[in-house]
């Protein structure tokens, strides 16, 4: 008999399952990982104690759901601003019992809304979840939400030019030849914990100089989120920080991390100064290929629709919210 028990685990609960390879559960979300989650709850939680549901059958671990619960509504922890998409972690073998238990138990706690996004296509929340809510006399609710943009990386930095369209693979040479012409151009890498305070200040100092609306996004609470979970990530080796310069000043800076074979594109920013030599678009061609030649497999250009993913060779993937009222 399949016996599904949902426990609450706490944040360092939580994180000693990540470093417990045993488990088997697959963590192939960067926007719930442990460390992700606990620097968001420091700088953006109520204070209120987050539930982390942990499943377990017949006293082995399952699956877990990383939820905040907000009045009558659960959502997962993290807010959208800065998690571009979200999923249960799971292990690989299907146990629709730990969804059907987790719905159970968020009812019985007095939740009425479960409301989470956004998902990938590939997630097994969004496949699997609503058909049996649905089974179980629930409303279901699942709409596309926004598109994220990745591009699968190849072995070469030609095979990736050669992947582009001719428009696209002559712009990027023609911004990389007027931009070695500037001057000496170095690309520095700096990932390590003891360098990271002065990587971000760098960081947004031209996060904040490349557009109004970055400079009214970067609030203290929102700087306070990136240097701390820059900080956390660079512990775990995730981070990495790339800086393009021009004779030693600095022009363009790449937020990144770096995990499961996956570099994600968190953010950038760029010196006015050298705008006209196109170094927020080459800060990022450089990451790219740093990327290729490090054998990474998939460069993710997050959440967004701006002109420049597409122009870099990036395939959309839509994203979806789902919503399930418990009370129905």
């Amino acid at each position: 008999m399949k016996i599904i028990e949902i426990k609450t685990e706490s944040f360092e609960g939580f994180e000693s399952l990540l470093d417990n390879k045993e488990t088997g559960l697959n963590w192939n979300c960067l926007f719930v990982l442990p460390v992700w989650l606990k620097a968001w709850w420091e700088i953006f939680g109520d204070h209120k104690a987050p539930e982390i549901m942990a499943g377990y059958q017949n006293g082995k671990l399952i699956g877990i759901a990383p939820l905040r619960v907000e009045e009558e509504t659960a959502r997962f922890i993290g807010g959208e601003d800065v998690c571009d998409y979200q999923d249960a972690i799971l292990s690989p073998e299907p146990h629709p019992d730990f969804f059907k238990t987790l719905l159970s138990h968020l009812k019985t706690s007095g939740v009425r809304y479960l409301e989470l996004g956004d998902l990938r296509p590939e997630s097994r929340l969004l496949r699997e979840m609503p058909e049996l809510a649905a089974r179980m006399g629930y409303t279901v609710c699942s709409d596309q939400a926004a598109f994220s943009y990745e591009i699968p990386l190849p072995k070469t930095w030609e095979s990736y030019l050669q992947m582009l369209n001719g428009k696209q693979r002559h712009e990027i040479r023609r911004k990389t030849r007027r931009l070695n012409e500037a001057g000496n151009i170095r690309f520095r890498v700096m990932s390590r914990p003891d360098e990271i305070s002065e990587a971000m200040n760098l960081f947004f100092s031209m996060f904040r100089a490349s557009r109004p609306d970055k400079t009214e996004f970067l609030t203290d609470q929102m700087a306070s989120f990136f240097l701390l979970v820059a900080k956390r990530m660079a512990r775990h080796g995730f981070l990495r920080m790339l800086f393009l310069e021009i004779d030693q000043v600095p022009a363009a800076g790449v937020m990144c991390f770096d995990f499961n074979d996956t570099v994600y594109l968190y953010n950038n920013g760029f010196n006015p100064r050298f705008g006209n030599l196109s170094v927020g678009l080459l800060g990022k061609v450089y990451s790219i290929r740093d990327s290729i030649e490090r054998g990474r497999r998939t460069y993710d250009l997050l959440k967004g629709d701006e002109a420049y993913k597409k122009r870099l060779g990036g395939t959309p993937v839509p994203l979806y919210r789902l919503k399930i009222d418990l009370e129905r």
